[in-house]
């Protein structure tokens, strides 16, 4: 099988896409034929450790699994003795932000992390429902939205906004939100009420006030954002912010009005299984910027760093 290989944390370039062993199958464990996977910003991270704390999780000096990978969508080969509920050639997809080695043409993934694909949807676009969609969830979850509020969304062409964007339009809100130019039909097919061009405006001088403020991006502060909440606002930021601030704010503002959240995952078991009855119901299509093969993945990794996406790029295996 080919696997796409870094040994150690560094820029894209650094990427082999190496022949090795098809993966010994554990008890517990689905082999997947991989037909697609995304390149996104926790593949960025898991690439070049950067935030520096990811090398707590995923190896200090250098990266314990070698093949890199978070997301999924293909075919079972084969099942686990200890597998109940996952069949031969059952179409799947998943995600797993610690790496689930699925930059590859196959990969053994443990069954908790394995869903069915909804029945509407193909390869691509399963594979494209997952990184963004699952961080999406935790901003909306980890806050109480009510008819009438004010939202604004910043960075809501990236993969976590665009799937936030549907996800909050389906309660009775207003939504507000900032791209750039070229992503402005986008943003106001997707459902915003209002469209900050960031290269032309600065929303930061609005004169409503919001009662949530969702930073999909982690390009804004809290400071900038504090005066344009509602007295009671609340702010989620999908980054830690300078100096990881937002850990600090989360905890500082604890008992004060204006609140600072910060968006600890969901498991997938609660995440995806809500993202695939959106998917089957048309309440949400995962946005796709462009699709690369898996000869070109380093390119695919060089494209997201760079912060050009807009929704997920997909590599097609």
């Amino acid at each position: 099988m080919k696997a796409c290989i870094r040994r150690q944390y560094g820029p894209p370039s650094q990427i082999e896409i190496e022949s090795t062993k098809e993966p010994v199958l554990k008890e517990e464990e689905v082999l997947v034929k991989v037909h697609a996977t995304t390149v996104n910003r926790t593949d960025c991270a898991n690439l070049t450790a950067i935030p520096f704390i990811m090398r707590f999780v995923l190896g200090l000096f250098k990266p314990k699994n070698i093949v890199l990978g978070t997301d999924f969508s293909g075919e079972v080969l084969s099942v686990g003795k200890n597998v109940q509920s996952i069949q031969i050639n059952d179409k799947v997809f998943g995600f797993n932000d610690l790496g689930s080695k699925s930059q590859a043409t196959q990969t053994a993934i443990h069954q908790k992390h394995v869903f069915a694909i909804p029945a509407n949807i193909d390869f691509k676009h399963a594979a494209a429902s997952l990184e963004g969609a699952h961080y999406a969830y935790t901003f909306i979850h980890k806050t109480k939205i009510q008819t009438g509020n004010k939202i604004l969304i910043i960075g809501a062409s990236g993969a976590i906004g665009s799937a936030l964007l549907q996800f909050v339009k389906q309660y009775d809100v207003t939504v507000a939100a900032t791209c750039n130019t070229k992503n402005l039909e986008l943003i106001q097919s997707l459902g915003a009420d209002k469209v900050f061009d960031y290269t032309k405006e600065d929303f930061a001088q609005d004169n409503v006030r919001y009662d949530f403020i969702f930073d999909a991006v982690g390009k804004s502060t809290y400071g900038i954002c504090k005066p344009l909440l509602h007295k009671k606002g609340i702010y989620i930021s999908s980054e830690l912010g300078p100096y990881a601030q937002n850990l600090f704010f989360a905890l500082s503002t604890k008992f004060t009005k204006k609140k600072v959240l910060f968006p600890v995952p969901f498991s997938t078991q609660q995440t995806i299984p809500y993202i695939s009855r959106l998917l089957e119901t048309g309440g949400f299509k995962p946005v796709i910027d462009k699709t690369y093969p898996l000869e070109q993945i380093a390119e695919a990794y060089e494209y997201v760093h760079a912060g050009k996406k807009t929704g997920n790029v997909v590599v097609a295996i």
